[in-house]
Parts: C-alpha cells; sequence; structure tokens
C-alpha cells in the first residue's frame, strides 16, 4: 500500500482546495494519469498520480481544503510492503525563468500572515470578552466606543444586531484569500503615490485596440524612465531596474481579480500582443491558467475604464513591482484649440508607484511620456 501525500505545488500556499476528482475507488489507474484537480490561490490545477495501481481509498472529498503533505489518495500497488508515504516530488508543479533580465527567476511573494488588525491591541473587559462569546462576535470586526478604544457591552450587541440582519459569514478560500493577503501586504509594506492625467487620442484610428496601445505606451515610457519597470526586494534594499516589459494585466472574474502577464511586450506586434491577450484571458476566467504565467510582471496595467466607469484611480502597487498604470473610461472634452472650444477624445490615466524608490520627478516624467506615446495616431 502507497499513501500519496498533496505534493508541494510551488506556490507558497499552505493548502489547497479538492475541486474534482477523476477517478474512484477500486479504479486502476497508471502513472501521469490525472488524479485530481486542485484549486490553488490562482488557478485550478491538475495533478497526475504519481504511479501505477488501483485506488484503495480517497481521504478527501470535492470541496475540502486539504493541507500540503497531507494525504490524498492510497494505491494498492499489489505489494506488501508497508504504507509508504509520497507526495513531495510527484506531482510538482515546474517552475518557469520568467525574470526580466539576465534570464535569472521571477521572485515568489512569500504569502502574508493571516488577515488581522494591524498594531491595534483589542481592549475588552473579560465580561465584555464573555459576553462576545456567547454571542459569537468576534472582537476584531467591533468598533470600539469606550474610552481609550475600550470595546462595550452596548458596541457587541450593535455589533451582533448587525449580523443578525445579514447572511452568515463564509470564510474566505481560494482566489478571493490569496487576494485579500495580497491586499493586505501591499498595504502594510508600499508607500503609495498616485498622480493622473488625460491623454488625448483623437488621433487614432477607428478600431484602435486601446489596451494593446496601452501595452505599448507603457513600453515607451519605460524606456524613457526605467525606475518604474523596476522590483523592489525590501528586505535587502535593493532595487533590480528590469529591460524588458513583462506587463501584468488585471482581469476581473466572478472569483475575484487575476493578473496574468503579458510577456516581453515591447518584442511582440500588435496581432501578436492581442492573440496573447485573448488567449490568456479566457484561461485566467476558466481558471486553468499555469500559476507561473502569473508570476514576475515587473510592471501592471488595470484597464478599468472597459467596465464603463470611473475616470482615475487610487491603485494598489503589488511588491515587488513599483508602479501600476490605470486606464479610465475615455470620453469627449472640450478643448480650446485657436481659441475656440473643440471636441476631443480623451483617455484619463493614474500612475500609482511605491514612493519608497520612485520619486515623484520619475513618475511625472514616466507619465509625461506615456501621454505623449498614446497621442501618436499609431495603428488600427
Amino acid at each position: 500500500m502507497r499513501t500519496f501525500n498533496l505534493p508541494d505545488l510551488g506556490e507558497g500556499l499552505q493548502e489547497a482546495e479538492i475541486v474534482a476528482w477523476h477517478v474512484a475507488v477500486g479504479d486502476k489507474v497508471v502513472a501521469d494519469q490525472p488524479l485530481v484537480s486542485v484549486e490553488t490561490d490562482k488557478a485550478v490545477v491538475e495533478v497526475p498520480s504519481p504511479f501505477s495501481g488501483k485506488i484503495a481509498r480517497l481521504f478527501a472529498e470535492a470541496g475540502t481544503a486539504v493541507p500540503v503533505g497531507s494525504p490524498l489518495a492510497d494505491f494498492d500497488d499489489g505489494s506488501d510492503a508497508a504504507r509508504e508515504d509520497t507526495g513531495t516530488v510527484a506531482g510538482a508543479l515546474p517552475t518557469e525563468d520568467s525574470a526580466a533580465t539576465g534570464g535569472g527567476k521571477a521572485r515568489d511573494i512569500p504569502p502574508p500572515s493571516p488577515l488581522r488588525r494591524a498594531g491595534h491591541k483589542i481592549k475588552a473587559t473579560p465580561g465584555v470578552r464573555r459576553l462576545a462569546h456567547e454571542l459569537g462576535i468576534d472582537l476584531a470586526i467591533v468598533g470600539p466606543t469606550g474610552e481609550n478604544d475600550q470595546i462595550t457591552e452596548d458596541d457587541i450587541r450593535r455589533a451582533a444586531a448587525a449580523l443578525s440582519v445579514v447572511e452568515p459569514a463564509e470564510p474566505l478560500k481560494g482566489l478571493r484569500k490569496a487576494m485579500a493577503q495580497r491586499m493586505a501586504q501591499a498595504h502594510a509594506e508600499v508607500v503609495p503615490a498616485t498622480i493622473s492625467d488625460e491623454a488625448n487620442i483623437t488621433g487614432w484610428q477607428p478600431g484602435t485596440d486601446a489596451t494593446i496601445r496601452l501595452a505599448e505606451a507603457i513600453v515607451a515610457a519605460s524606456g524613457a524612465v526605467p525606475a518604474l519597470n523596476a522590483w523592489y526586494e525590501s528586505s535587502a534594499q535593493s532595487l533590480h531596474l528590469l529591460k524588458r516589459v513583462d506587463l501584468g494585466i488585471a482581469v476581473d472574474t466572478p472569483e475575484g481579480l487575476l493578473v496574468p502577464i503579458l510577456r516581453d511586450v515591447g518584442a511582440r506586434d500588435q496581432a501578436d500582443l492581442r492573440a496573447g491577450l485573448n488567449a490568456m484571458k479566457a484561461d485566467a476566467k476558466a481558471r486553468t491558467i499555469p500559476p507561473a504565467e502569473m508570476r514576475g510582471a515587473t510592471i501592471s496595467l488595470s484597464n478599468f475604464g472597459v467596465l464603463g466607469v470611473g475616470k482615475f484611480a487610487q491603485l494598489i502597487v503589488v511588491p515587488p513591482q513599483v508602479a501600476i498604470i490605470g486606464a479610465g473610461r475615455i470620453d469627449e472634452k472640450l478643448v480650446l484649440k485657436d481659441g475656440k472650444p473643440v471636441a476631443q477624445k480623451m483617455l484619463p490615466l493614474s500612475l500609482s508607484f511605491d514612493h519608497r524608490v520612485v520619486t515623484g520627478g520619475e513618475a511625472a516624467r514616466f507619465l509625461v511620456a506615456l501621454v505623449a506615446d498614446l497621442a501618436r495616431p499609431g495603428s488600427a
């Protein structure tokens, strides 16, 4: 009998959720046959069988979260040998070399600690804590109104009343949980700043692909001001300027935000970029995109204007990146030309950056270069 444990999927995760089993107890399987699909924080991953044999036991049902290293399945291989644990190598996902310079590997960001009220000590008397326990109220979600931020019994009852008219709380998992952790890490670490401007795109030819033109303009701006196409390693206080632009593209999905990467944007033509973007978005929405294709972005783009709302935004910079560009809704605006008001098509832009390593001047020059490139007529 052999036991196959959930392998380390290479994402620094502590657990994965069982999506679907591709085998049942009693089935005979061969090595590398699809065994189970599991959901990580970024994708649904198919884990192959590590060896051949008969399925004797499945340890977890679909929908169950399984810690890395925990047993997934028992295999009856026909031998009388004692149960042997495996899984540390079999089924592991390969890592990919996706760094933008020198062939080095993109660095994974270690997952942050679970969300909590950072730097804030919860103050409550034993009686208040007992009442919270009786009513099932987590003190971390209660807003204190007592002296010196003390939580009172009224605060507990008010929270209980509010929760009584809402749906029961459900723990975050999968992509939503990862998004919460990543945003909390970015908020705790990055010193954010944002500047905004508008690009006059009246000269664009009909049918111009706005997202692709934005990607090309980001390449041009990164060439003019390399400081924003970079990774900052805060633990070592070192900045890595990157020559190649691997552009993270924010994709909205029902499960949460994904940011797959459009690789080496500057070396590809518009048709190739659009084909790659279409495939990338389809894979992201189907949750079939390989995890390696969401690691190693050098700078990011959120084209939230395609949703039809919003002009400017304060965006979240996710380490180790130091900048993200937001594109708002394209509108017409009256602009004085030769003393007369003329309707011009304007693209709102927001540039959020990590002020620990990017100066205001560098950010301003980057945005100027971005606006200037977008003003070119270009091609459809």
